[in-house]
């Protein structure tokens, strides 16, 4: 594969020749394989055990009742996630979005939230601290526990924390724009056990972003209340063309309906336009999405770290996300490489992409994209804050060749700069 993108789009040579290293040193990986056939099979039995049919696939409008493909869908998700009940609307249009009305629905006024892996990504921590009409703006407590020197979860502190008493501990599973490391599931898991032994009653809420089906368990398999993510990531496959989920215990999901349109109206709302055969497919093709993806990524990690840049994680590491970090040290250098990878993209690339802000950021963002869903970061894409240390985040490619191509565009405009 490697010697075909060579042969169809130059880059420098150097670039060359470290991709040629690169791609060797990703071949194999036996115990990554065996996970990822797990996880296939999982989805496809899941599909074999929900029976959808043809007539599951018809459009509703209105108010959306009886819509038997959204339902198929909500039980697909319960049947992934291994909980009691899942939400999953298009009227909820981003994680950001689930995950803020999930904390909100399950903590009271004057209730207590705890971020335990550190501070959340901005436009997160934005919704749920500073912008008007925010949770803690609207009286309830905020606080967040510093990652451990590892990176990980400092439990002590946690634990501490919630024996002053705690309503919902949220947990970023994904690094976000952050120099920390992604959470396994089964390290969400060991999050959920240190905050029940401390306070049995509050939630474990996690934020599954760019973590779905990447291993073959979830956070919920290990004891998390809820999870909470976007379907135009890993779950849409590069097909869904829009919304969002909730999946965990029934009471949480409820009050999540509860909040989202009505106390009293409960799930049985949510029309579909004619998109659920969308959705359906989407989350079918999205364990090999998420597959190519990975390889991509793990490209990436070592043609990067062949020309010298600092990555985490690194190749042939254990990936618990869809984001590979790369630390390039300067502004100019994020905008090369931005700009590189826009080359790659099936759409907009002749375009060059600018900084500036965005909504929830206190640096301006450069980000390179050309979705055929916008926001869709199961597709190749990167963000990057203007900030110290300067750090891209590259994220998606549904197709392993895609990945390697925008890697090598990247680290061509990178050999110019």
């Amino acid at each position: 594969m490697i010697e075909a993108l060579l042969e169809r789009f130059a880059v420098d040579p150097r670039v060359a020749a470290a991709g040629r290293r690169a791609a060797g040193a990703c071949e194999g990986g036996r115990e990554r394989a065996a996970a990822r056939a797990t996880v296939s099979a999982q989805m496809l039995a899941a599909f074999a055990a929900e029976g959808v049919a043809d007539s599951d696939l018809a459009a509703t409008y209105g108010y959306g009742y009886d819509d038997r493909g959204r339902e198929r869908y909500d039980s697909l998700l319960r049947r992934i996630f291994g909980t009691e009940s899942a939400f999953a609307r298009l009227s909820l249009v981003s994680g950001t979005q689930a995950i803020t009305a999930t904390i909100e629905a399950c903590t009271p006024a004057d209730g207590r939230v705890i971020a335990a892996a550190g501070r959340p990504y901005d436009t997160l921590r934005n919704a749920l601290v500073d912008a008007p009409h925010s949770l803690a703006r609207r009286g309830a407590r905020y606080d967040e526990i510093p990652l451990a020197d590892d990176g990980g979860v400092d439990h002590g502190g946690l634990e501490r924390a919630c024996r002053a008493g705690v309503d919902v501990v949220l947990v970023q599973r994904s690094r976000g724009y952050a120099a920390r490391r992604s959470l396994s599931a089964r390290e969400c898991g060991e999050v959920a056990r240190t905050v029940k032994r401390a306070a049995p009653q509050a939630l474990v809420l996690v934020d599954n972003c760019y973590g779905e089906l990447v291993e073959p368990t979830e956070p919920t398999h290990h004891g998390a209340d809820a999870v909470m993510g976007s379907l135009i990531k890993n779950l849409g496959g590069g097909i869904a063309p829009g919304g969002a989920y909730v999946a965990g215990r029934r009471s949480v999901v409820e009050r999540v309906a509860a909040r989202h349109y009505a106390p009293g109206l409960g799930t049985a709302l949510g029309p579909s336009f004619g998109l659920t055969r969308a959705l359906l497919q989407g989350l079918f093709a999205a364990p090999q999405a998420v597959t190519e993806c990975l390889a991509g990524l793990d490209f990436a990690a070592a043609l990067f770290s062949e020309l010298g840049e600092e990555v985490h994680p690194p190749a042939g590491a254990p990936r618990y996300d869809i984001v590979q970090a790369i630390r390039l040290g300067s502004r100019q250098r994020l905008l090369a490489f931005a700009r590189g990878l826009q080359r790659a993209m099936p759409v907009n690339a002749r375009f060059a992409p600018e900084p500036g802000d965005v909504p929830g950021y206190r640096e301006p963002v450069v980000m390179s994209a050309g979705a055929f869903i916008p926001g869709a970061t199961i597709e190749l894409s990167c963000d990057a804050p203007l900030r110290p240390p300067f750090e891209v985040y590259l994220q998606g490619g549904t197709s392993r060749s895609h990945g390697m191509l925008g890697a090598l565009l990247a680290a061509d405009s990178l050999a110019a700069c």
